[in-house]
């Protein structure tokens, strides 16, 4: 396959993850803050926390106030990790790909291209968040059962997937790392009903809330939502099942041979498989998910320098 047409095919799996992502949080913390206590300070911070991206956002504005945070998030074209700038970086790069993705494909992205061409701040007001952002997980929907179901599992499919898991690894062990070290107001507060809110909430981000309750019935633990997100071989959304997903993937794209992505990929699929929520908490939890987000930065920039970059 040509360079170009791979970096093309993992650089949409990363725009459209990404977008989904965000908007996931962005209607999670909407519901928070309606179903929670009011509290002190700045409720939206969170999400600029989450998407490590405090910096560039006080480039382009002064305070962290609810419509900043959202247009920054949702509308902000100059912000290239916004979701309107995911979905339109994911289009055109569709566009060049047009002999490579199924037709499907192609109509749904454009479509959704289309409208978020046209968003506006106020059209969010006028038709309320909720309305917005269900609409928006629709199409992420639909994207994700097109690809799924009109892609052949080749080499293009492979390089589409690499790039999601990579997206979604990154931002489950942020969401994580977040409410752990940064949302709750005080230590007393742990295990309070402010505390397993947002523990719910760090669930519903991931679209693990009624899974966990499947698994471990309506009281949430900490220990419990770790291990899910973490270490659960078999939610879809859980790092140590991204992992996996990304090594076999990488395994295939480099034909079984050693290199370096694949063979660090099968080495944290290795640990996450050994580890469990209950040793990690006792060692530290910040420190894991430092290291493991470094991991997979360092896989994804063996994969942009072994497999994706031109001249």
């Amino acid at each position: 396959m040509l360079r170009r047409i791979a970096n093309h095919l993992y650089r949409m799996g990363r725009d459209l993850e990404r977008a989904e992502w965000r908007a996931r949080l962005v209607d999670v913390n909407y519901h928070l803050l309606i179903e929670s206590p009011p509290r002190a300070g700045e409720p939206w911070a969170p999400l600029v926390a989450i998407t490590a991206e405090h910096d560039a956002f006080f480039k382009r504005y002064e305070t962290l106030d609810e419509a900043s945070v959202l247009d920054f998030v949702v509308f902000d074209t100059e912000n290239p990790t916004s979701i309107r700038s995911s979905i339109l970086s994911a289009r055109e790069r569709a566009r060049a790909l047009r002999h490579r993705i199924s037709s499907e494909l192609w109509l749904e992205l454009n479509t959704f291209y289309l409208e978020a061409q046209q968003w506006r701040p106020e059209d969010l007001r006028a038709r309320g968040v909720f309305e917005f952002f269900n609409d928006l997980k629709d199409h992420f929907y639909r994207l994700t059962g097109v690809i799924h179901g009109t892609l052949p599992r080749d080499l293009g499919f492979d390089f589409v997937a690499v790039g999601r898991s990579l997206e979604a690894i990154e931002n489950v062990a942020r969401l994580i790392d977040v409410k752990y070290h940064h949302l709750l107001p005080s230590v007393g507060d742990v295990g309070g009903p402010v505390d397993l809110l947002q523990w719910a909430a760090v669930l519903r981000s991931a679209s693990a809330l009624e899974a966990y309750r499947r698994s471990h019935g309506n009281v949430v633990r900490v220990e419990r939502v770790v291990e899910m997100l973490l270490f659960d071989a078999t939610f879809p959304r859980s790092a140590r099942f991204g992992v996996e997903q990304l090594a076999a993937a990488l395994g295939r794209i480099g034909g079984g041979m050693a290199s370096a992505p694949p063979d660090t990929a099968r080495a944290l699929a290795t640990a996450l498989a050994e580890s469990s929520a209950t040793g990690i908490l006792a060692a530290g939890l910040h420190d894991y998910l430092l290291a493991m987000e470094e991991t997979v930065a360092g896989i994804g920039e063996g994969i942009v320098e072994q497999y994706l970059q031109y001249e």
